[in-house]
């Protein structure tokens, strides 16, 4: 193939690549705004999305405190309840009895 041919074959590849990487839209809700600019920071929204399978409320409160104290989030505490708020209405399993 000519040097042309791959250069626009790498290029189309590379935008697939990208955006597969783009953040899957959350829910709307209150605190979809703080979730997205705090947890799309360090992952994609395909993180939440794939732990609202089997997180009860309880746990995404547990999530949101794991961020900021065992990965260094910088989320201050208004900003952490009403995102642990967002994901317990909006991502959560049933809590078993």
């Amino acid at each position: 193939m000519r040097v042309g041919t791959w250069v626009i074959l790498a290029l189309l590849l590379g935008r697939v690549a990208a955006a597969a990487d783009a953040p899957v839209p959350l829910k709307p809700g209150t605190g979809v705004e703080a979730a997205s600019r705090y947890c799309n920071t360090c992952h994609t929204s395909d993180y939440i999305i794939m732990n609202s399978l089997f997180l009860p409320p309880a746990a995404w409160n547990a999530e949101v405190t794991k961020m900021r104290t065992a990965f260094g989030a910088r989320i201050d505490d208004s900003a952490a309840g009403e995102i642990a708020a967002y994901l317990a209405e909006n991502y959560a399993v049933a809590a078993k009895p």
